[in-house]
């Protein structure tokens, strides 16, 4: 593109000075910048060309790895959430068991309070029965003594 300017510079200080000096020189010069022309055009379109091409190949390989880290992160969030749906699972079965446990126990309390109250009872009948049966027995003795009044 250099030469052709200068070339043109050229032709154009020989035309201004040369009065025989033939146009279709500088016509077919034009032609050669307007080839010129469409060439650079050309090699920018490939360049660009080439840019979209690398840059689609970018975002590409972008979205590939993105697409790697979000699988790996499902498969860990996954894998997290079975481990705690297990863990959750024993804790359950443990309270379960001590709620069974618990009420096991309440009831053997429940029963050993029941018999406890009932030989309580038992003893209290058998107490009174046996502190009546005395009261009537001194009664039974004291009622053949004279009262000195």
């Amino acid at each position: 593109m250099e030469a052709l300017f200068t070339e043109f510079s050229f032709l154009s200080d020989e035309a201004l000075n040369d009065k025989r000096f033939d146009p279709s020189t500088i016509e077919d010069l034009m032609k050669l910048f307007e080839v010129e022309s469409y060439k650079a055009w050309a090699n920018l379109e490939l360049e660009n060309d080439n840019e979209v091409e690398k840059s689609q190949n970018y975002m590409d390989a972008a979205e590939d790895y993105l697409d790697s880290v979000m699988d790996s992160a499902m498969a860990e969030f996954r894998q997290f959430e079975e481990e705690m749906n297990r863990v959750c699972e024993e804790e359950y079965g443990s309270l379960v068991g001590a709620a069974e446990t618990a009420r096991k126990l309440g009831n053997n309390l429940e029963k050993a309070a029941t018999f406890a109250s009932r030989k309580y009872v038992e003893a209290a009948v058998n107490s009174a029965a046996a502190s009546m049966r005395s009261a009537v027995k001194a009664i039974s003795s004291n009622s053949k003594k004279v009262h000195p009044s």
